[in-house]
């Protein structure tokens, strides 16, 4: 019998053959804390009476929700993630460098075929370069701190498989948003989206991030992609052989296929105030808004402020309608500024934030209050999230977005 990838990975970690349902207790490759669950992680680190940590190399810490502070405690996770550092001579820290899912690929910190752990249920993002990535909570954190190792049992695989040629208007986060909708938001639970097809192949590494990330809205344990070509380049290695071959064997097991046809996919919205509740963007068309915001984990990369950038080029955001814009990094903030794409932006009247998680998580960078919409290119649109619980959220793709500031309602944007 044939296996998964995530069967794959899971077996060269263990050194021995698994299959999915069973639980083993794998060795850590690495793990992401960031600053909001700092303190508690700490608390229970040395609570459960841990006195170093299993290898500082492997431990990164990001500074990216509460950065600048916008509320008075907000510094206390800052001042609790300083000590814990010093305390425990941990070397990989991240002050305001940009968002933690980003920066973990970006910086070099994931590799194909890794294990790795976040206390942020996003952290299914890595798995864009085949890596086995996954949400844990503190008290999981704190144990593999002090371990560096982890139980899981072996996720069951939904493959994707998506073939041909997308719609010039239609992204990855159309896709995502697709298969959310068609699975539901419980659909994915405690399992491994497996992703082919010569439409992703096609696909670039931001876009698969774009599609990882998300994974967790519909329940999934990870999402996961064949490292090829693009992923050696963007993580700057030569794949090896055990790397290449992380690939689904054609008879493997697996739950369920899903097939798409990519000339089917168009533009789509999740509308408030759930991310399953999925509909084409055309028949939402005209539904006025207050906001707009492009950023986020799911859609702040540099391909992203480009696509934005072609929908606004030479044009004006609407009356009223404020535009955000927060870069996922300071590196991708520092490439969009040197090619002219910020320039465009700010232009076209776009407010331009600091690299990091902003409105996403509601905690800066432009709440709003009841009775306001704001069509945004994050993850989540749950009641509450960027202000009041009368706040409308709906989620789109960064050309989607772009095309809807242009006009102050929501829009299709043009092929």
């Amino acid at each position: 019998m044939g296996q998964t990838i995530i069967e794959k990975i899971v077996s060269r970690n263990v050194n021995k053959s698994v299959t999915a349902g069973e639980i083993v207790t794998v060795n850590v490759d690495r793990v992401m804390i960031h600053d909001i669950f700092i303190p508690f992680v700490a608390s229970k680190f040395e609570e459960m009476g841990f006195t170093k940590l299993w290898d500082a190399d492997k431990v990164v810490l990001i500074y990216d929700h509460l950065v600048p502070a916008s509320q008075v405690d907000d510094t206390r996770h800052f001042k609790v993630g300083n000590e814990f550092v010093e305390k425990y001579g941990m070397k990989n820290i991240h002050r305001a460098d940009g968002i933690c899912h980003q920066l973990m690929t970006e910086a070099g910190y994931v590799k194909p075929g890794n294990i790795v752990f976040g206390t942020d249920s996003h952290t299914t993002t890595y798995g864009c370069v085949g890596a086995f990535s996954s949400g844990i909570g503190y008290t999981e954190m704190a144990s593999i701190l002090g371990t560096g190792t982890m139980w899981i049992k072996v996720p069951e695989t939904i493959k994707v498989e998506i073939n041909g040629k997308l719609p010039a208007n239609v992204t990855s986060k159309d896709i995502i948003l697709r298969l959310i909708g068609d699975l539901g938001a419980d659909g994915a639970t405690y399992k491994a989206l497996e992703f082919a097809g010569d439409t992703v192949s096609d696909m670039t590494v931001a876009s698969r991030m774009t599609i990882a990330n998300m994974a967790i809205e519909a329940g999934a344990k990870c999402a996961l992609f064949t490292p090829d070509e693009k992923t050696a380049e963007y993580c700057e290695i030569e794949l090896t052989e055990s790397e290449a071959s992380l690939v689904g064997d054609k008879d493997a097991r697996y739950i369920r296929t899903i097939k798409y046809n990519a000339k089917d996919f168009v533009p789509v919205m999740a509308c408030p105030s759930q991310v399953d509740k999925i509909k084409p963007v055309e028949e939402l068309t005209g539904i006025e808004i207050d906001q707009v915001f492009i950023g986020s984990c799911t859609n702040g990369r540099l391909e992203d402020l480009h696509k934005a950038a072609e929908i606004l080029k030479d044009k004006q955001v609407a009356p009223f309608v404020k535009l955000i814009v927060t870069p996922a990094s300071r590196k991708i903030y520092n490439e969009a500024v040197d090619d002219g794409t910020m320039e465009i932006l700010a232009k076209a009247g776009a407010i331009i934030t600091h690299p990091g998680c902003g409105l996403c998580c509601g905690r800066a960078g432009g709440i709003l209050t009841d009775g306001e919409r704001v069509v945004a290119t994050n993850n989540r649109n749950f009641l509450g999230r960027m202000g009041t619980s009368k706040v409308e959220i709906y989620l789109a793709s960064p050309k989607t977005a772009a095309a809807c500031a242009l006009t102050g309602k929501i829009s299709v944007p043009e092929m």
